[in-house]
């Protein structure tokens, strides 16, 4: 009889150890996809030009991925510029979805300076914004007090 109790012991305790075992693969599973998904991130390339002539009509271009997959249903995606130095003067433009994973729009500046841009980006519950600068024209005017005499 004591053969039979520590088979039984035996067995009880494999099948024991054989269920937590499967309960831990679920959750290593479970684990292994939160991991990848908190691995991926929203990123914007953002393309602007370096330089353009005044009234030259210049594509802001946006290219959103989330992880490897491009964002063709991104929430909002907005173009905010402004010349350097007056940011409470600013400009929004909603961007154009091209539903490739790619937004743009058109703009042209009508005044000589240094240009500041931010794409805003939200998708999949996260916002981004990067920056970039363009020169259009002539640049910063250097004579801009003595303008005045």
């Amino acid at each position: 009889m004591g053969k039979k109790i520590s088979l039984l012991i035996m067995i009880f305790g494999l099948i024991l150890l054989a269920a937590c075992g499967q309960n831990n693969d679920d959750a290593t599973s479970d684990a292994d996809t939160e991991d990848q998904e908190a691995l991926k991130t929203l990123n914007v390339a953002f393309e602007v030009p370096e330089t353009a002539d005044l009234n030259e009509d210049v594509t802001l271009k946006a290219i959103v991925t989330y992880g490897d997959e491009e964002v063709v249903d991104a929430d909002d995606v907005e173009f905010e510029y402004w010349l350097a130095g007056h940011e409470d003067d600013s400009t929004m433009l909603d961007a154009e979805n091209n539903e490739d994973g790619t937004y743009t729009q058109t703009v042209s500046f009508d005044q000589d300076g240094e240009y500041e841009i931010y794409a805003h980006v939200t998708a999949r519950d996260l916002h981004t914004m990067p920056k970039k600068a363009i020169t259009v024209g002539d640049g910063a005017s250097e004579n801009t007090d003595s303008d005045k005499d």
